[in-house]
């Protein structure tokens, strides 16, 4: 089933729901079967977008989301999902009470964090909260067994806590050298060895360590890149389990079409010049759509036929050499399957010299979003 969208500009990104489902229902199927898996839809869901993303998911057997922010989660939560809902980034102290009305998870990682968040809690709520251990990412987290103790003791005297679960996060899960992920592995089991009691979620596998390193399982992971039909990193590509679909795809529409005499200029700075006679078209999109500068020179598919973008990127257009004349309303790929042509995300991202997760996560909400699904979801 499509979903019905209104925009009034000719530039649009397609989410294929059906291959969203797909991916994640071929992760659930590989992955033991009592795992429980919670899937990233922090940063709109990779830019797919959260709330039609939570929903697919959730339809499709994951047990919880994981987003970066609290109010990443709130949003979800106003949808009227009611699902568990992870916040993985540093919330304040203040906004704890919040949390605990709406049943959201937040991570936990300082004793004096939790002192104060424990004022702003009310008496007939509980706030669920998971401990960060940092075992070498360097961003947030506990780092050595005494702060562990310390805030474990804390959480379990406390009447406004439940310590609800414990994570780490690798910075090599996606690398073929296992060197400094079994050094992160063993730290954190470490951790875990010096609690008396295991909370409910214990997790520490992204996508690249749920799919390629079995000893990182515990009994739940966190699902992102993959679940979107994306490879965690050209390193692990070839060692995946199986194959995946990419969920995401942009397009556009020509709107103007022009012949340029050998000697004319395309662009701000005049610094393309048409060699003979070209065909130049100009599309409705540009950087501050997320197609960024750096990408000139790029092929993308018009009428099945690639095609360079010439000239510097406007901030709302761009501009493409056509082989012939083509009419106006032709569409074009910039991601995604034209004819018997396809661009990757991983191929817009060599050209970026970046990762496959900074495309999606780039491409601006000013770019409508359209669904398309082949049944309605049951929740």
């Amino acid at each position: 089933m499509e979903e019905k969208n209104v925009f009034y500009r000719d530039t649009w990104a397609e989410i294929d729901l059906d291959a969203l489902f797909s991916n994640i229902s071929q992760i659930r199927e590989y992955l033991p079967e009592d795992t429980h898996v919670f899937a990233a839809v922090k940063a709109n869901a990779y830019g797919h977008g959260d709330i039609p993303t939570a929903k697919t998911v959730l339809a499709a057997g994951v047990h919880g989301l994981a987003v970066a922010f609290l109010d990443e989660a709130l949003a979800i939560r106003d949808a009227g999902i009611t699902a568990p809902i992870l916040v993985l980034g540093a919330t304040r102290a203040s906004d704890a009470g919040i949390a605990a009305r709406k049943n959201i998870s937040l991570t936990v990682f300082q004793i004096d964090w939790l002192q104060q968040a424990e004022k702003f809690i009310t008496s007939d709520s509980r706030l669920p909260v998971h401990i960060k251990c940092d075992t070498g990412m360097g961003r947030i987290g506990i780092t050595d067994e005494d702060e562990l103790r310390k805030i474990d003791t804390f959480i379990h005297q406390s009447d406004r806590f439940i310590f609800n679960g414990i994570f780490t996060h690798f910075a090599t899960a996606d690398q073929l050298d296992e060197t400094y992920y079994n050094k992160q592995l063993s730290r954190f089991n470490h951790f875990l060895s010096c609690l008396e009691t295991l909370p409910p979620y214990v997790h520490a596998a992204n996508s690249a360590a749920a799919l390629c390193h079995n000893d990182s399982l515990f009994n739940t992971v966190r699902i992102g890149i993959a679940m979107y039909g994306l490879t965690p990193s050209n390193e692990i590509k070839d060692i995946l389990p199986f194959n995946r679909k990419e969920v995401f795809s942009l397009h556009t529409k020509i709107v103007h079409v022009k012949k340029l005499r050998a000697g004319e200029k395309v662009g701000y700075g005049a610094d393309y010049t048409a060699s003979e006679d070209e065909w130049i078209a100009t599309l409705p999109i540009g950087y501050a759509d997320g197609w960024i500068r750096k990408l000139r020179g790029f092929e993308v598919i018009a009428d099945g036929e690639m095609v360079p973008l010439v000239g510097k990127i406007c901030m709302d257009q761009t501009m493409i050499k056509l082989p012939r004349s083509m009419s106006v309303g032709t569409q074009v790929t910039l991601i995604g399957k034209q004819k018997d042509r396809f661009i990757s995300v991983d191929d817009v991202a060599k050209k970026l010299e970046t990762i496959n997760y900074e495309v999606t996560c780039t491409i601006t909400n000013r770019v409508p979003r359209v669904y398309k699904m082949s049944k309605t979801l049951d929740k």
